[in-house]
């Protein structure tokens, strides 16, 4: 079982990071795209604005097994199988672009108006208003929603080893739940807990230390 434990748990972080990695190279992009075009700011568009945002949300209402199961035609089509640890990553990536894209969003709005105006009033370009003012300025708080997501994805990834997505969720459903094996169970929810908890403290320590969050 010890193997077993050590696989599940590799399978499990492999889920996690790769979707978190992929979700944020979506989400943070949809973030300032909603950023860009809300009203008010320099970019507005509200008729693109409001559905775009309308888009998010729909995805990110979508329970997460039923998200999955409907994305099986497009998680064959881009890795062969829609079954195993791999195959995960693409419904894992998908929901957690969505879910980065408000969480992202929200920091954005956090940066003070007065920083944007400036930026503008001096003359500065789209490209640099958004790298060199706005990202950095919000830095703190996307690091926070970066946080938050992966340990939805921790959540995301136990739930989808129940339909063959493999990691901890699958090991814990396969002996704790079928073969009736409560010390498997327990050692899987201990599992789960100290890497939620391992991951908010990462995330704590970058958003305080790295980039001197308040």
């Amino acid at each position: 079982m010890l193997t077993q434990f050590i696989n599940a748990t590799v399978e499990t972080l492999y889920m996690v990071f790769a979707s978190g990695l992929i979700g944020l190279l979506l989400g943070l992009p949809c973030a300032v795209l909603l950023y860009m075009t809300a009203r008010g700011h320099f970019a507005q568009q509200g008729v693109f604005n409001h559905a775009f945002g309308l888009f998010i949300n729909a995805v990110r209402s979508i329970p997460f097994i039923i998200f999955m199961i409907a994305l099986i035609p497009l998680t064959r089509l881009i890795v062969g199988t829609p079954i195993g640890t791999t195959a995960t990553i693409v419904p894992l990536a998908l929901a957690a672009g969505a879910f980065l894209a408000r969480v992202h969003e929200s920091a954005l709005n956090e940066v003070p108006r007065g920083l944007m105006e400036a930026a503008i009033a001096m003359g500065a370009t789209r490209m640099q208003i958004i790298f060199r003012v706005l990202l950095p300025e919000a830095m703190p708080g996307l690091v926070r929603g970066m946080t938050i997501t992966l340990i939805v994805l921790v959540g995301y990834s136990a739930m989808a080893g129940v339909i063959g997505g493999g990691g901890l969720g699958s090991l814990a459903y396969q002996y704790g739940y079928q073969r009736f094996d409560t010390q498997v169970m327990v050692i899987t929810v201990v599992e789960l807990i100290v890497l939620v908890q391992l991951i908010q403290w990462m995330g704590d320590f970058l958003a305080v230390k790295v980039f001197g969050h308040k």
